[in-house]
């Protein structure tokens, strides 16, 4: 603030009032996703975005309450035994409180780099599969039926054996929303049309007779800004909320840094500090708590209008909060008359986003297995559940971390004609100087536990089949950037198993940290210092006595703290 100019103003009041009126509609429908009274959306909109105003690292990020999460809460809450809407309720802004303690605990703990284990396929996977969830999730409103579930199967199992039971009219009402939204968007893309087809809805159902036709509504909204109230902790399902919360408070700050990222390429005035945006979620989470907020986080959609309608800082945020709250203090008893097929209709047209199939078809093109993870992900998603389908795509895909790193790549190198380069064989087989004397492997991964036995196996396997005229092995070791305990264990036998057979060993090219560790282990001492060398042609060099070393490069290969 001491900062703002005056210029900022005009922006931020567009914005400020762009993605309140916005916010309205879209909170209550976010709200109903959740399982939650369409009024908590509303108190969702207001704390936290003050909070994070005053607390985050990004300008124009606006916090409120969104589908992913919302969708998550229905998902957890729904696979508890919670009797009774006062009871699942406070189940949910307890989890607010449980959520926000997790993500000020993470950023001050520095563990904001834990995000970087959400891989992109796992995220889209989920991510498309929550969208298709969230939209199945509303066909109850859409057809103006009763559903019980919230899992794909059930919800669709149900929704078939009730055809008979479809109520025209919501259908008509559902559908022309998207129709008036659509039509919208197309004429300019600025216009609000949520607010827009809130309006018609409302004054459908007060003005014409709608209503005896079976059409449901909101119905009465509590008036006024929520009180303060202490959530209550329900000691017995702590064990249970845990996962819940954890993978909310993940993805809830994945959100916010994915969007903040984007931002950054826009905007060069601020940069996003993930540590300080996890203590920023977690306090508005933690203090909207108190005020029958439930879990809130960065919304893609309306971020990007509030960029777009020119919000230069947080007091955009404020402007939004304020237009929420002045909607709670006088406007709750027009809601009354809003038909829930129009809150579905806004939910559907918005989650149309976030599902990609350009992003898959690209992995699948490009690189088979992510594109299988993503698909393993979208499918235990859908079918299976929310939480499982991203605790099993992050285990999945740090399985095929795993499994990249024990089978890493390997190269056999020659030398290319009249250069000092040495590059893959079996990619300059034409240009490369054939030896039979010199085997010049490059292994690209640092070498341990999981992978000792498969550089040892593929060595053997090279060395064979050079023949008996093989006389020096050059191990590359510039992509090699650790060396653990077991691997060391190895190249020391592979030292003497090479010695017996009348073949030299060498390493060139090795980094700092791994000469120290070649040092410090006693491998250098089994090798012979003489056998470093900075580079794979230095050593080759030396072997056909074209170029002694010089003392130079001595001293830099044998360099060690």
């Amino acid at each position: 603030m001491p900062r703002y100019k005056r210029t900022y103003l005009s922006g931020d009041i567009s914005a400020g009032l762009t993605v309140g009126i916005m916010l309205i509609p879209q909170g209550m429908a976010y709200a109903m996703i959740a399982g939650l009274p369409p009024v908590y959306g509303l108190y969702a909109a207001l704390i936290p975005q003050i909070i994070y105003a005053i607390m985050g690292t990004s300008r124009q990020i606006a916090i409120g309450p969104v589908a992913m999460d919302s969708l998550l809460i229905a998902s957890g809450l729904g696979a508890l035994s919670i009797s009774g809407i006062e009871n699942y309720i406070a189940m949910a802004i307890f989890l607010s409180l449980f959520i926000g303690t997790i993500q000020i605990l993470l950023g001050f703990l520095k563990m904001g780099f834990l995000v970087n284990f959400l891989s992109r396929p796992v995220i889209s996977g989920f991510t498309s599969a929550a969208a298709l969830i969230i939209g199945i999730s509303q066909l109850k409103h859409l057809l103006g039926i009763s559903i019980s579930s919230n899992k794909t199967l059930p919800i669709l199992k149900q929704t078939f054996s009730q055809l008979d039971q479809i109520n025209p009219l919501a259908v008509v009402v559902g559908l022309s929303g998207i129709g008036i939204m659509l039509l919208l968007k197309r004429i300019h893309s600025q216009i609000p049309t949520a607010i827009v087809v809130v309006i018609l809805g409302i004054a459908m159902a007060y003005f014409t007779p709608i209503t005896d036709y079976g059409l449901q509504l909101v119905g009465k909204i509590p008036e006024g800004l929520p009180g303060f109230k202490v959530p209550e902790i329900p000691w017995s399902e702590l064990g249970q909320l845990f996962t819940l919360a954890l993978a909310m408070a993940l993805i809830a700050f994945m959100e916010v840094v994915s969007i903040g990222k984007a931002l950054e390429e826009k905007v060069k005035t601020s940069r996003l500090v993930p540590n300080q945006e996890l203590i920023a979620l977690g306090t508005g989470n933690i203090v909207g708590s108190f005020f029958q907020c439930y879990p809130t986080t960065a919304g893609f959609s309306r971020t990007a209008v509030n960029f777009q309608a020119g919000a230069k800082t947080g007091v955009a945020a404020l402007i939004s909060a304020a237009l929420v709250g002045l909607t709670l203090l006088f406007l709750t008893p027009v809601f009354y008359y809003l038909p829930n097929a129009i809150l579905a209709s806004i939910i559907m047209l918005a989650i149309t986003s976030l599902i990609d199939l350009k992003y898959p078809k690209e992995l699948y093109k490009n690189q088979k297995d992510e594109f299988a993870l993503l698909i393993v992900t979208f499918l235990i998603t859908l079918f299976v559940g929310i939480q499982e389908g991203i605790i099993l795509g992050v285990l999945f895909s740090l399985l095929l971390m795993v499994y990249r790193t024990s089978k890493p790549h390997m190269a056999v190198l020659g030398q290319i004609k009249g250069t000092t380069y040495f590059k893959n064989v079996n990619r300059f087989a034409t240009d490369i100087i054939e030896r039979k004397d010199i085997l010049v492997v490059r292994f690209d991964a640092q070498l341990f536990f999981g992978n000792k036995d498969y550089f040892y196996s593929e060595l053997n396997k090279h060395i064979m089949s050079k023949g008996p005229q093989l006389k020096t092995v050059i191990i590359n070791a510039e992509a090699i950037n650790y060396i653990d305990s077991s691997a060391i264990y190895i190249l020391k036998h592979l030292i003497l198993e090479l010695r017996e057979k009348d073949i030299l060993l060498m390493i060139a090219a090795a980094t700092g940290p791994t000469r120290d560790i070649l040092f410090k282990t006693g491998v250098t001492e089994m090798l012979g210092p003489e056998n470093l060398f900075v580079r794979v042609v230095e050593a080759v060099e030396f072997i056909d006595g074209i170029h002694p070393r010089t003392e130079i490069e001595d001293r830099v290969s044998r360099q060690s703290f």
